[in-house]
């Protein structure tokens, strides 16, 4: 999963970003809430870890300029020093998903991270088989099925399809469909993954007929949508 940590103080953004990156995370770091917006009109994120006090854009202004201006706006935790109920409750108000108070335990905060990306995924994404429409998907053998017939895809071929359902009518920047399949941070060449994107395309059919499509988002990345029947 990618997260977004935007905090003022260095250390407390390092400190984030071990116990994140421990936990088999991405974690993009930002100093103010200017940067992080910026990253968010710019990138694919599972969930924001955001300060309440910053240069730029504070906590609160964020979550009211994400309410207005992200689609399929990542879960909040506010993690923050003010431990007033009214600022709590402010923040949960505003759109924030959790409340953490520092300083915390690591553990602690691993956990509450965890408990946010399982709730924001579903339950599809923990199970060993999943159908969406027609089509099945076995993550442990790597296969896909459609109306009963099997589609050989590489290795992966299958993940990109398998992150593009997960997260069917949302738009997955470049960036973070690069490091989730081909796990690097480094520049894919965009012919690479256009070409991933056109033979999973042509190989499971995926048209209006079928109940999906791939949508491609000029300048960000793609988006695989619903259509009809599709579940």
């Amino acid at each position: 999963m990618r997260i977004a940590i935007a905090d003022d103080d260095k250390e407390i953004v390092e400190f984030l970003t071990n116990i994140a990156e421990e936990q088999g995370h991405v974690v993009v770091g930002h100093s103010d809430g200017n940067g992080l917006t910026n990253s968010l009109l710019r990138d694919t994120f599972d969930l924001v870890i955001l300060d309440w006090n910053m240069p730029g854009k504070t906590g609160m202004q964020i979550l009211e300029w994400m309410e207005n201006s992200v689609d399929d706006r990542p879960p909040v935790i506010m993690m923050t020093s003010r431990t007033a109920k009214q600022d709590i409750s402010d923040a949960l108000n505003a759109g924030a998903d959790d409340y953490i108070t520092k300083p915390e335990d690591p553990a602690v905060i691993a956990a509450r991270i965890n408990a946010i990306l399982r709730r924001n995924s579903g339950s599809s994404a923990m199970e060993t088989t999943a159908q969406y429409g027609d089509y099945i998907l076995d993550r442990i053998e790597q296969k896909v099925q459609h109306k009963g017939k099997e589609i050989s895809l590489t290795a992966k071929e299958f993940e990109l399809t398998d992150i593009m359902f997960r997260n069917r009518d949302r738009t997955l920047s470049r960036r973070y469909i690069m490091e989730t399949v081909w796990r690097t941070n480094a520049h894919l060449a965009t012919r690479t993954l256009d070409m991933h994107v056109s033979r999973v395309r042509s190989k499971l059919s995926l048209t209006p007929e079928n109940g999906f499509r791939i949508f491609t988002v000029f300048g960000y990345g793609y988006r695989l949508e619903t259509l009809g029947n599709g579940g």
